[in-house]
């Protein structure tokens, strides 16, 4: 009874001590499902779809885009052979003079800079102050920009957070960089945004816009 006893104890023990190394074996699942971005304009849309790389930076941008906050932002700089920039709430007003002021500089993100997502074209990055104000590279709360050149811009690799891709629409940020502009390269016509979310099967995003996955993901 006594080695039936100890048999019993062991047999439990060892069986306690699998358990985790069972579930630490297992791999995370992974979702069937992503969020597409539309970032509507009166120039055509944009769509993009944002990297799990950078988990701070997506988890934002999407909370952002579904209240609604991103909605009458402009597009306030545009640089031909360059890129766009938006996602400033200053720029909703009538006041030209604080467009790319805000929000505020203690709003910002923890840098998320990855070498596997770089400035190629069409890359969706974060918006920042300069190194001397900002030696760790913290993003804003808000302002982003999307890659317009065919070449991309690697010499921003490794500065700048990247955190998305665009899919669809490229020929639209081509249009909206080559808007006439006046001082601090601002578009002398409103760009007005409107941006909404939606959940699709990632096999359904492959389908319409023909982006692989494993890509920024």
């Amino acid at each position: 009874m006594k080695h039936f006893f100890r048999r019993t104890v062991l047999l439990g023990l060892v069986l306690t001590l699998a358990i985790p190394a069972v579930q630490a074996a297992k791999k995370p699942r992974k979702t069937k499902k992503d969020e597409l971005v539309t970032i509507s304009t009166s120039l055509g849309d944009i769509r993009l779809v944002l990297s799990e790389l950078t988990p701070v930076h997506r988890a934002n941008f999407l909370k952002l885009a579904r209240s609604g906050f991103y909605n009458g932002t402009t597009f306030h700089r545009v640089i031909l052979n360059f890129m766009i920039q938006g996602g400033d709430p200053n720029s909703k007003d009538a006041d030209p003079g604080n467009d790319g002021q805000g929000p505020a500089d203690e709003q910002t993100l923890p840098a998320e800079i990855r070498p596997e997502l770089t400035h190629r074209r069409g890359a969706v990055a974060a918006a920042r102050t300069g190194d001397f104000m900002n030696p760790e590279r913290r993003s804003s709360a808000s302002q982003f920009y999307i890659v317009q050149n065919p070449q991309g811009t690697p010499h921003l690799n490794g500065q700048y957070t990247v955190f998305g891709q665009v899919i669809s629409g490229q020929e639209v940020v081509d249009k909206i960089a080559q808007q006439p502009t006046g001082p601090a390269n601002r578009p002398l016509t409103d760009i007005r945004m409107t941006v909404k979310v939606e959940k699709l099967k990632k096999k359904k995003i492959t389908e319409q816009f023909g982006y692989q996955y494993g890509d920024v993901k």
